[in-house]
């Protein structure tokens, strides 16, 4: 198995090529239901190789949740995971690859932060879900609106019986207008606004399978005036009625409580206090 060092670049060199980007701009733009593009073979394959190969175990990642909109785990410890993370990591976030998002996705002065809400893996097993949801617009305690997303999946031998497409939804949630299987080396890069509303269905994988990610999110300097709102899942049409309701009533009371929290400058503590419970409520019941 080749190291970090055995490895010239991360990201394959064509993708920077400048007509290599007028043509992904191209389909960013052209995408539906949202701007969205699609990336196979996106990091060199020795790369892509190690991610999959060194990716935590499910059981070390450090948050859990299992809700009613979502059974998933994720993970941004990067110093007890293999080298290839960190370096994977400093080149997404590298002045480079920000000019390259600028030039796909016509927003400029794009930065990243440090932590979990800038970079990090998700991960779920066998039943595992992340309902159909727009993700928050501002950072909790920074002056940042979030504009863009990067997922680099790391899916090996994943089958098409399994599931996991990242379905992307329309704004009045009526359809799916894209699903893009999570193959080994696809990278998606997508707008994040108030109506691109995405996730997955429950997936079905064999022992020894799970749905595997490397993200990282993007941010401007928030304007004056915009209203904050947390991570809000909707549900699909198909769905049972109890569900809907049960989705509305939380995701309205926990937008109502955030948003005050922010008002009041206290959201961080709320933050720390819920992924501490996660991690407790994970090593509990390990």
């Amino acid at each position: 198995m080749p190291t970090v060092t055995d490895v010239t670049h991360l990201i394959q060199p064509k993708w920077f090529e400048s007509h290599t980007i007028l043509e992904l701009k191209r389909r960013y733009e052209a995408a539906q239901p949202y701007p969205h593009v699609v990336i196979d073979g996106f990091l060199d394959e020795k790369v892509a190789d190690m991610l999959y190969e060194h990716f935590p175990k499910l059981e070390q990642m450090k948050t859990h949740y299992n809700g009613v909109n979502e059974r998933k785990a994720e993970d941004s410890q990067f110093s007890s995971y293999h080298p290839i993370f960190s370096a994977v990591r400093e080149e997404l976030y590298s002045q480079r690859f920000l000019h390259f998002l600028e030039q796909i996705t016509g927003i400029t002065n794009l930065t990243t932060c440090e932590g979990p809400l800038g970079s990090g893996t998700h991960q779920g097993g066998n039943g595992s879900y992340l309902d159909i949801h727009i993700d928050f617009n501002i950072h909790p305690t920074e002056p940042l609106h979030r504009r863009i997303n990067v997922l680099i999946f790391l899916n090996k031998f994943w089958k098409e019986e399994y599931g996991g497409k990242l379905e992307m939804w329309d704004a009045t949630m009526s359809y799916c207008g894209a699903a893009h299987l999570p193959l080994l080396n696809r990278c998606v890069i997508f707008e994040t606004n108030d109506v691109s509303y995405h996730g997955y269905s429950k997936i079905n994988v064999p022992d020894g399978e799970s749905r595997k990610s490397f993200y990282a999110y993007y941010y401007t300097p928030a304007p004056d005036g915009i209203k904050y709102h947390d991570t809000t899942f909707r549900t699909r049409p198909d769905e049972p009625l109890t569900k809907k309701a049960k989705t509305v009533v939380k995701e309205t009371a926990k937008n109502f409580i955030k948003r005050q929290l922010k008002t009041l400058g206290l959201i961080e503590l709320y933050n720390k206090t819920f992924f501490a419970f996660k991690t407790r409520s994970k090593e509990s019941s390990g």
